[in-house]
């Protein structure tokens, strides 16, 4: 016996993916236009990074007279960390509000 195709059905599924796909839209825009500011633990390196992970600026804040490369390296490395942290806390934060009110298809 031949299966009934359901109009509705599929008509509901395009639509549903037409909106997933303007939403992964605004999300993909969203996430390149957010900047999020970090910095080192000891406020000498400041980093602008964006919640796509992209790091846009690095500032030296402090007087570098009297510090070494390595205390300098450290510094870089901490607040480059905190940007990726801070670059995928706002992706998520986005990402929920989003697609927070999306039902999953598991729902439907």
């Amino acid at each position: 016996m031949a299966r009934e195709i359901d109009d509705a059905w599929i008509e509901e599924a395009v639509e549903r993916y037409r909106r997933i796909e303007s939403l992964r839209a605004e999300f993909d825009e969203a996430v390149h236009g957010v900047e999020v500011t970090v910095r080192s633990p000891d406020g000498l390196v400041e980093v602008v990074v964006t919640a796509a992970g992209a790091i846009t600026d690095v500032r030296i804040l402090g007087a570098l007279h009297g510090r070494t490369n390595v205390e300098l390296s450290r510094s870089v490395r901490a607040a480059v960390a905190a940007a990726a942290d801070a670059a995928r806390w706002a992706r998520e934060k986005l990402h929920a509000e989003t697609f927070g009110d999306y039902r999953s298809l598991a729902e439907v």
